[in-house]
């Protein structure tokens, strides 16, 4: 049998050459490429996704704002609890103490004791003690408050060690913890409540030493609101309440008031509406002071007024500030149904000029009318804005025996 050559030209045996020698070259390259690569594993696990997801935590109401609190000491834990009793769920307590959370009414898991023993007045102790477990308190506020709110407040009973040692500290954590997460605000808020006088030289030193801290802080546009909860001025308001449902009373009416203007912004009203937005302009102004005024006649033009100008300042929860200096304001008339039957518009406006009159020139009051389920007439009033509260800094000196 014949052979039978294959004949190409020469410019067939180029082509040919050319991209044997090219396949030749990327295999190299492949080759190349898989040995410089091949002690990097990309671990299978799922890609994050773009946006943050919220955790689940609830509150079991609706409002304008999702609010945090962390209580610091006996004295804030308590104020924090009686937040979680209203129904807010982003709740925590902290304290050098096991024995002083055993009492505290929050989720085992949302109790953080960081000391053996408590501070024993010693706020130095106590600041040192967080200081030294300062991404712990990170991690544990980021636990317990989930991944989506507006704000955090702590609270803190400024007369004690681990209240007055920790408040700044975890004022400074929590705006941390905000920038973290893109919060709408890296402020905070901060409750602090005041001893009274006849708890003695140690304890008004210490809430002399975290007021002033703290006003600093809120001068410097890092806390805000600051609301002080006085003791001594709850004595005056309540002066026949025994002593075991004292304390209880004092957190209830700062949390009950602070409640009803962060729900009510989200109610609908046939008269004139307090909106989210308002709220957000007094808790943006710094020291904030919280008042309800009861109104027993209404049939004059003025009755109203003159209520609110004879009892706001005896009524309002925090002793020492001076009204006259905010400047801002928000005002809620809650009335029964008969009641706002009864009264003429123009006896509310009365009242609401009556406030703008009480604040600096050029303050702003935001107005709300609403039909409530008692039948009475109550004035609810939030002031920002405040300067500083000389005269309880003042008599806090006295007590503590600092020179003036």
């Amino acid at each position: 049998m014949p052979i039978r050559y294959n004949y190409c030209s020469a410019d067939r045996k180029l082509e040919l050459i050319a991209r044997s020698l090219v396949t030749k070259s990327m295999s190299n390259v492949n080759e190349n490429i898989e040995n410089e690569n091949i002690d990097v594993m990309v671990p299978d696990i799922p890609m994050p996704t773009a946006t943050v997801t919220d955790t689940g935590i609830k509150d079991a109401f609706e409002s304008g704002f999702k609010f945090c609190f962390v209580g610091t000491g006996q004295g804030g834990s308590r104020i924090a609890t009686s937040f979680h009793a209203l129904g807010y769920t982003r709740v925590c307590a902290i304290n050098t103490a096991a024995q002083d959370l055993a009492h505290i009414s929050l989720p085992e898991s949302n109790k953080w004791c960081i000391g053996d023993g408590g501070a024993g007045k010693d706020p130095v102790k106590a600041a040192r003690i967080l200081a030294e477990r300062k991404e712990d308190a990170l991690d544990n506020l980021r636990r317990c408050f989930g991944q989506s709110f507006d704000r955090i407040f702590v609270c803190a009973g400024a007369g004690g060690g681990t209240g007055a040692g920790t408040a700044v500290h975890l004022v400074d954590t929590a705006i941390e913890l905000q920038k973290s997460l893109r919060c709408p605000t890296e402020q905070v808020g901060v409750i602090l409540a005041l001893p009274k006088i006849s708890e003695g030289q140690r304890v008004a030193l210490n809430a002399f030493n975290v007021l002033t801290s703290l006003w600093g802080l809120v001068e410097k546009g890092f806390v805000s609101p600051l609301i002080l909860l006085d003791n001594e001025r709850i004595s005056s308001l309540y002066p026949s309440l025994a002593v075991d449902p004292f304390w209880d009373t004092a957190n209830a009416t700062v949390s009950s008031l602070f409640h009803l203007f962060n729900t009510i912004v989200v109610k609908s009203s046939h008269y004139s509406t307090f909106d989210r937005n308002d709220f957000k302009t007094v808790l943006d102004s710094g020291l904030i002071t919280f008042g309800a005024t009861p109104v027993a006649k209404w049939a004059d033009a003025t009755d109203i007024s003159y209520a609110v100008r004879s009892n706001l300042k005896a009524n309002i929860l925090s002793g020492g500030v001076d009204i006259s200096t905010g400047n801002v304001a928000g005002v809620v008339i809650i009335g029964g149904s008969s009641v706002l039957t009864d009264i003429p518009q123009t006896h509310l406006d009365h009242a609401f000029d009556q406030m703008n009159r009480m604040l600096k020139p050029g303050s702003m009051v935001h107005r709300g009318i609403y039909r409530g389920n008692k039948d009475n007439l109550v004035v609810y009033t939030a002031v920002g804005g405040l300067g500083q509260p000389v005269a309880k800094l003042d008599e806090l000196r006295r007590v503590a025996g600092l020179p003036a």
